[in-house]
């Protein structure tokens, strides 16, 4: 059904499109995104490493309370997690999802998105035994690349967004205020197209 590296999800499965936010929770842009997201009314899905989640439970907290998703985005974004045992992937996954159900009880933690998308089958596997779908997405306008600006961001966005997008940005990286401003832009767009927003 998807083709995303591997047969991981890069799609919505219909016609909305879900935003995407990697490497959080960051004290000083997971609460400034939050509120924009609250503001616009839209819900949308947080890959968290599962340091910062323990380092900052409060904000994986506030996440869940307001409706959004969350997703395994491993301990400490190790980029070379797949190519690890099966034993260690588990292991790694676990913690992350130890920590963020410790943070927000009760909590479904529903995708997994390798660091870097640097998918493998054991990584897929053992996630899909944890109870975790795979997540990729459609869209990637680099934007924890410092030298990306807000402009390049908008416009890498709004350009290659269409219906069923995933669009991967973060709330968590190097290069957040760009990122941040831009998102009013994407959203104004967005909404002039007349899209619908997933939390998956």
């Amino acid at each position: 059904m998807y083709e995303g590296p591997l047969g991981t999800r890069n799609r919505t499965g219909d016609d909305r499109v879900a935003l995407t936010f990697d490497d959080g929770p960051s004290p000083k842009w997971t609460p400034k995104v939050l509120d924009m997201l609250r503001a616009q009314g839209v819900k949308a899905t947080f890959c968290v490493i599962g340091a910062y989640a323990e380092a900052y439970p409060e904000l994986v907290a506030d996440i869940a309370r307001e409706g959004h998703t969350l997703c395994n985005h491993s301990w400490f974004h190790e980029f070379d997690l797949g190519k690890w045992s099966s034993e260690e992937i588990r292991a790694n996954l676990q913690r992350t999802n130890d920590a963020i159900v410790k943070a927000a009880p009760g909590a479904a933690v529903a995708y997994f998105r390798h660091p870097g998308g640097q998918w493998t089958d054991r990584a897929i596997a053992v996630a899909a035994d944890l109870g975790m779908e795979s997540l990729h997405w459609t869209v990637d306008p680099s934007d924890w690349n410092s030298k990306k600006t807000q402009k390049q961001i908008r416009e890498h966005v709004l350009g290659r967004s269409g219906p069923g997008a995933i669009v991967l940005l973060h709330d968590g990286a190097s290069n957040q205020a760009e990122m941040y401003g831009a998102l009013a832009s994407i959203f104004a767009e967005f909404s002039r197209r007349g899209y619908v927003y997933s939390a998956l």
